[in-house]
């Protein structure tokens, strides 16, 4: 890669947060009274332990974790989204990565967000970040309404190396040094494609990995 024009790219759940923000979106669901299946975050739980053993079916996690928004429009769910980024997830957000992202912004530097969670909940939460590009998992949407149908190639796994090559097919200027930060051994593929590698709180899989090839490991917290 040619080295002019960096690209500063930033996994969210646990590594920009101390938490998912999947899960804070399904309790504030739940808390708001809009959850009928009195099995969803047992069901949402248990998808997420898949997700840390990196064995998740994104499809499966998405079918699930949106059945609730079934009959609401876009822009009730996207108000919903707005006070749950202001109330669950903004207050979780590490120091470190305010440090970080304020730094980068001051230099000038571009940055991006992909995600392996929705892009409606990825997009709200990355303005207020201070970060201008987001990739999350797109959905389908019809009626005025989004549905609980993934649209295109999910960024989850090697999804992500998908969905930000096409990115830089239309932005090709962005195409220098690719950094990444991530704490999850779903990003490996990603890790490998990278030019630097920061691991931040790494799983147990993906600190393995990292000391294998001598990748840098950040202990951030609240």
């Amino acid at each position: 890669m040619n080295m002019s024009n960096p690209l500063y790219v930033f996994d969210l759940d646990h590594t920009l947060i101390d938490a998912d923000c999947s899960t804070l979106w399904s309790r504030f669901l739940s808390r708001e009274g809009l959850i009928k299946d009195p099995d969803y975050l047992a069901k949402e739980h248990k998808l997420m332990l898949d997700y840390q053993r990196g064995e998740m079916n994104i499809h499966e996690y998405v079918g699930v974790t949106l059945a609730p928004l079934a009959g609401m429009t876009i822009p009730d769910v996207d108000t919903l989204v707005a006070r749950c980024v202001e109330t669950d997830v903004l207050p979780l957000v590490y120091p470190e990565a305010k440090r970080l992202i304020a730094q980068l912004r001051a230099q000038g530097q571009q940055m991006m967000i992909i995600s392996a969670s929705v892009s409606l909940l990825v997009k709200a939460i990355a303005p207020r970040l201070g970060i201008e590009h987001a990739i999350g998992i797109d959905l389908v949407t019809g009626n005025n309404a989004y549905t609980s149908v993934i649209s295109g190639v999910p960024s989850y796994q090697a999804g992500k190396i998908t969905r930000l090559k096409d990115w830089l097919q239309v932005n090709p200027e962005y195409s220098g040094e690719l950094t990444f930060y991530t704490d999850s051994i779903n990003d490996l593929p990603l890790c490998l494609e990278a030019d630097r590698v920061l691991m931040v709180n790494p799983c147990q899989k993906l600190a393995a990995q990292g000391a294998r090839y001598g990748w840098q490991t950040l202990s951030w917290s609240l």
